[in-house]
């Protein structure tokens, strides 16, 4: 069974925000592959659908961002899932809205909710779909950046990538990030050039100290 996880934050005063990216794709993915039994489970909403003969479990944390990987931990570990099988959907200011981006490991960077992702399974080789909400304006402080809604002007563009998100995730875990990664990051070029470096950056070995 594959594990797609959107991080956001429960309550109807988080709905529709910034960072509430990655719950607004899994519930694009219920509402398109009809799944009407989302239930509480292991401090979670979850509900599963069938696709080319593999299930899937749709989760959206209800421990709070900062607290994601609890729930998503106790999940994987009552039904056995491996970290291969686990595909985490979550906002990245760092790309324009409109955009994302597949990575199949890394560092979980300044992202709260990957931070504790992380700590809970141990590991950080996950695969993630990055969707772009954009960066703050100069001087605004990135928490109340995350937590503003999204102007109207932008939800054209978050309605599109939300349902093509979902659909990166389902092929990140029918056929793996490398597969996904050919398949969907070519389609973005902004700030793609800047992702590399980074990501470049963060998986480079600490050179060698001088003896």
């Amino acid at each position: 069974m594959y594990l797609l996880a959107g991080l956001g934050n429960p309550g109807k005063e988080y709905a529709d925000t910034r960072h509430n990216i990655g719950f607004r794709v899994i519930s694009e993915l219920a509402r398109k592959y009809h799944v009407t039994n989302l239930k509480n489970q292991k401090n979670g909403l979850v509900g599963t659908f069938m696709l080319d003969g593999e299930k899937f479990m749709l989760c959206e944390p209800l421990t709070f961002m900062n607290n994601s990987g609890q729930c998503i931990a106790e999940l994987m570990r009552y039904y056995d899932i491996p970290a291969e099988d686990l595909v985490v959907i979550y906002d990245d200011v760092d790309l324009p809205v409109g955009d994302l981006r597949i990575r199949k490991k890394g560092s979980p960077g300044s992202h709260n909710g990957l931070k504790s992702i992380t700590a809970h399974l141990g590991t950080r080789d996950f695969s993630r779909v990055r969707v772009g909400i954009g960066a703050q304006k100069p001087n605004q402080d990135l928490a109340d950046y995350v937590l503003s809604r999204f102007p109207k002007s932008e939800l054209p563009e978050i309605e599109r990538i939300a349902a093509e998100a979902g659909e990166a995730a389902v092929f990140t875990a029918l056929y793996g990030p490398g597969e996904a990664m050919n398949r969907y990051n070519g389609r973005y070029k902004t700030a793609q050039k800047k992702a590399e470096a980074e990501e470049a950056e963060q998986d480079r070995p600490p050179k060698a100290q001088k003896k």
